[in-house]
This record gives C-alpha cells, sequence and structure tokens, in this order.
C-alpha cells in the first residue's frame, strides 16, 4: 500500500468523478482507477461502488475513506516534523474562511509569510458549514469562522474579534442623519442582502425576527461586491459586519449606521483538536494574544466606528488575555459575550 493510493481514494471522494479525479492528481485515469483496484485487492473489500459512471463508496469504503483521510493528515504531520526539524517549515498551509471575513484575512496571511516564509498558503472562501466539514475531513488545516457553533466544542479555537453589524447607506442625509437606526426602522429601507444559505443572513434575518418585522428586501446576491456597488449606486441599504470596511474605502463614500440593539459575533481561528503537527505549529507558536489585538485594532481605525469601538477593543483584549492562546468554544462564548 502506498499513499498515493489513498490520496487517489481522498481525491476521488472529493471530486466525485474519475476523470476529474484523475486530473486534480495529475494521472491518466486508467492509473487512478487501476491504484483503487490494486488498493481493494490488497484490503479483500470492494470500496468504490462501480457502474457506468462513478457511483459512490461501499459501506466498506466509507470507512477506508475516514481512515485514509487520517493516514494522509498523520504523514503530512510526518512531514511536517521532518521540516520543523530542519529548522525552516515548509509546505501548503490550507485557510478556510468564512465570506465576511475575507478582507481581514491579509492581517494574518501576512504574519504567517513572515514567519514562515517557505510556507505556500491558499485562502478559499467557505461557508461556516463547509469549514468545518473540511476540517473534520482534513482537507484544511486552519479555518476562520464563527465561534458560537456547538460543533466546535471538539475544535481548538482562538477568538480574534467580534463581527459588529451595522446599517450601510449612501450618505447619513438619506436617513437624516441619524447616530443609530433600530432593525425595525431598517426593515423598511429597500434592502440588499446576502443569499438566505449562507450563516450572515440567516444571523441578519433572525435578528430581524426579534424585532417582529419582515425586512423589504429587493436584492439578494452571494457578492459583497454586489452588495456595496448596490449602495454605491442604486440607493439601496444593507447590512454588513464592521470588518468589510478593511476592504472598502467606504469611509469617504458610504456611511455605517449603527443598529440597535446591537447584533455581533465572535470570530476566531479553528483548527482540529488536537490537531495535525503542521497546524498546531503555527496555532501554538505564532498566535500570541498580543499579536492577534492588532485584528481588532486594525478593524477599528478602518471602520472609524463610534466611541464605542474603543471600550469593546479592551473588551476583546481583556477576552484574549485571560483565555491565553487556546481554549474551547464553550469558554469563548462563556467568556467574550457579555458586554462585547
Amino acid at each position: 500500500m502506498f499513499i498515493r493510493q489513498l490520496e487517489y481514494l481522498v481525491t476521488l471522494a472529493r471530486e466525485r468523478h474519475f476523470a476529474r479525479a484523475a486530473e486534480a492528481c495529475n494521472v491518466s485515469q486508467p492509473a487512478l482507477s487501476g491504484a483503487i483496484r490494486h488498493l481493494e485487492e490488497e484490503l479483500g473489500v470492494n470500496i468504490v461502488e462501480r457502474g457506468q459512471r462513478f457511483v459512490g463508496f461501499t459501506e466498506d469504503g466509507e470507512r477506508i475513506l475516514g481512515w485514509a483521510r487520517q493516514a494522509i493528515a498523520a504523514w503530512d504531520g510526518l512531514r511536517q516534523e521532518a521540516s520543523i526539524s530542519r529548522t525552516r517549515l515548509s509546505g501548503t498551509l490550507r485557510f478556510g474562511a468564512i465570506p465576511t471575513t475575507m478582507p481581514i484575512v491579509s492581517l494574518l496571511t501576512g504574519p504567517y509569510w513572515d514567519a514562515y516564509p517557505d510556507i505556500r498558503q491558499t485562502v478559499r472562501s467557505l461557508s461556516n458549514e463547509e469549514i468545518i466539514r473540511r476540517l473534520d475531513d482534513f482537507e484544511l488545516d486552519i479555518g476562520l469562522t464563527y465561534l458560537e457553533d456547538q460543533k466546535l466544542e471538539r475544535f481548538r479555537v482562538l477568538p480574534l474579534y467580534r463581527e459588529r453589524y451595522v446599517l450601510l447607506a449612501r450618505d447619513a442625509a438619506s436617513l437624516n442623519n441619524r447616530e443609530s437606526i433600530s432593525w425595525r426602522d431598517a426593515a423598511a429601507l429597500p434592502l440588499c442582502l446576502l443569499t438566505r444559505n449562507m450563516q450572515n443572513r440567516r444571523i441578519i434575518n433572525a435578528a430581524f425576527r426579534r424585532a417582529d418585522v419582515e425586512p423589504r428586501v429587493v436584492v439578494e446576491t452571494d457578492s459583497v461586491f454586489a452588495l456595496y456597488s448596490n449602495v454605491r449606486c442604486a440607493q439601496m441599504y444593507s447590512i454588513l459586519p464592521h470588518s468589510l470596511f478593511a476592504l472598502f474605502e467606504m469611509q469617504e463614500e458610504l456611511t455605517a449606521i449603527p443598529l440597535t440593539p446591537e447584533l455581533n459575533r465572535g470570530i476566531g481561528l479553528v483548527i482540529r483538536f488536537p490537531g495535525d503537527h503542521f497546524g498546531l505549529a503555527i496555532f501554538g507558536h505564532q498566535w500570541k494574544p498580543a499579536r492577534l489585538l492588532m485584528v481588532s485594532r486594525s478593524l477599528a481605525r478602518a471602520a472609524h466606528l463610534w466611541p464605542m469601538m474603543s471600550s469593546s477593543s479592551s473588551m476583546v483584549a481583556t477576552c484574549l488575555l485571560t483565555m491565553g492562546s487556546s481554549t474551547s468554544a464553550h469558554n469563548v462564548s462563556a467568556g467574550c459575550s457579555s458586554g462585547v
């Protein structure tokens, strides 16, 4: 048995198609199919249900697939241990981030690159559910996602900041220069929001339900850039987390108005617990609370938000310093939910 055979198997599970899996592995389809058949012969079980096209995995195949993923992760960890012993950590860091955090990913990838110049980083925009699934399947090393999820109890997490939601408007005059706006009043505005299948939208919908109102949504999109464009050019309004101010030069073009009551969610880094050696090497040695405070402070400067931002940043700092560099998702929620 060779690690390459296991990689073929895991790739086939991801692609669900023999030809695409072969292309992803840079081999011919007969070579990939033959390697999997040899694996079946060696183990004495049928792994793949075969027809004119890929059908799926047998019951035995599903169990073997789980072991294959763990074996590949262990092999990668072994190679990284060898890399660490050579004092130069190398390889590929697979990073998954929820869409609304993509603007601040550079605040993380930059320090990673400074610390480990031989590492190649891949960053993918994924839903919260997909990040957890891929971490479970050893397809990601680190995730950047919401922390209020019971599924994260089996993961190691590190809180970065709390994502605060604001109403985005073309100019303050259109809302009589309000200093804040209620969810009920925001529901009456022509809104452009992310699509319903996204966690961001589910969070916003829940806030409107708590206010006992139905929002007037005139445009739905899966693109943050489209939200920005509709607010700027089509006289619509949107509800977005303040972290997006790190992406757009909105201070002069658009206006952010606080929503009341305030809606916020914890955002942080997530790895498998106890995790593979590669993820733990970076997670344990580089992301000290002192460095992570830069995220909250950078967002506060970018957004030019309200006086409460400075006190909120202080609260985040207190949470980070109190909890240390690793904790459970349950403790993150308990430690930072009050007052922030």
